[in-house]
């Protein structure tokens, strides 16, 4: 009974919640952005190439035939090296970084600054209050 309850107390901080918002809405963050990159930056990259895929561009290990896409190379069985999924990611993940690095600076300036603490009342030294002290005893 103890571990459930000890469980429960884990599962119910805030930190475990704000940790799965941040993931599930990480996901759909990450979704939106793969959907800007594969459906308007990738098209927009491949007008500027003259029609060059990325998500096509690949070697041919296996032998001299010519494939015109990956997915004819693939359904002929050839060994291909398919680099250009990769690259597709690597952009994925440059333009998520990017994103949310724009997110949390946006967020930062969001915060609200905190108040200077107002300085404590400067009162008189040691020396001073021993120099006090002394001359209170010279006068008795």
């Amino acid at each position: 009974m103890g571990f459930i309850k000890e469980f429960k107390e884990f599962a119910m901080k805030g930190n475990v919640m704000d940790m799965a918002v941040g993931v599930i809405i990480g996901g759909a963050f990450g979704k939106i952005v793969s959907s800007l990159v594969s459906d308007i930056i990738m098209p927009l990259i491949s007008v500027a190439t003259g029609g060059v895929s990325f998500v096509d561009l690949f070697v041919n290990l296996s032998d001299d035939t010519k494939y015109k896409t990956l997915e004819e190379a693939t359904e002929a069985g050839a060994s291909v090296f398919a680099y250009g999924q990769f690259i597709q990611n690597i952009l994925d993940f440059l333009i998520i970084a990017f994103c949310i690095f724009l997110m949390i600076k946006a967020m930062n300036k969001l915060k609200k600054e905190k108040p200077a603490e107002p300085e404590a009342p400067k009162g008189p030294t040691q020396e001073e209050l021993l120099a006090e002290i002394r001359d209170l005893l010279k006068t008795k």
